[in-house]
């Protein structure tokens, strides 16, 4: 079943975790830049404006910012205007010898302790005590990677053992609600009412 994105908060989710433990989610880093570069440096916060994105971060807006979109249809909505990545990715790249740190993939929020792939189309996270965003769908790893760092881009697009495509460049997400973000804050995770499809490429 296709969903048809607005960017207009999502208003009806039939599930928040709420509770708080020492081992819960928390976002490790923030990450922001005013061009658009693969990375983004590292800062101590950003701030999330609702149907947006980052404050002063080159993807925010609410139609498309992503050059090679904009070129082909500039008046498409930004489904990406905030982009996670889970930090577990790595450890597993480090196993192949390969080093990242927060916003080398670009990402803007660097999280640890949630499984961001595995969670279902449409889930808001909740991040720090007034930001959320809501799950558009799954960075789609591109040769960019490569010009980065060489042979990275086969440790985070490959095939699972079923056959099917595993994407691990993070999620993508639009913001329902504003707020200010720094590393330490907690995830919170508030799963959609209905049928939950999985997160596809946007």
């Amino acid at each position: 079943m296709s969903r048809t994105w607005r960017i207009e908060p999502v208003l009806r989710h039939n599930r928040i975790m709420t509770e708080q433990r020492d081992d819960q989610p928390r976002v490790i880093a923030v990450s922001r830049d005013s061009a658009h570069r693969f990375s983004k440096p590292v800062v101590d916060e950003v701030t999330l404006v609702e149907g947006w994105g980052i404050d002063g971060d080159a993807h925010a807006g609410t139609t498309v910012q992503h050059r090679s979109r904009v070129a082909r249809d500039p008046s498409q909505p930004n489904l990406r205007q905030v982009h996670l990545l889970h930090a577990e990715v790595f450890d597993d790249v480090a196993e192949a010898g390969y080093h990242l740190e927060p916003g080398q993939m670009g990402e803007n929020v660097t999280t640890r302790g949630v499984d961001l792939l595995g969670l279902p189309t449409g889930t808001v996270l909740h991040l720090g005590d007034q930001a959320r965003v809501c799950l558009t769908g799954l960075r789609n790893p591109c040769q960019q990677i490569n010009d980065f760092d060489p042979g990275l881009l086969r440790q985070v697009l490959g095939r699972a053992d079923d056959g099917s495509v595993e994407r691990k460049g993070g999620v993508m997400s639009v913001v329902e609600a504003g707020g200010v973000v720094r590393a330490g804050d907690t995830v919170r995770i508030e799963l959609p009412a209905g049928e939950r499809q999985p997160l596809t490429p946007v």
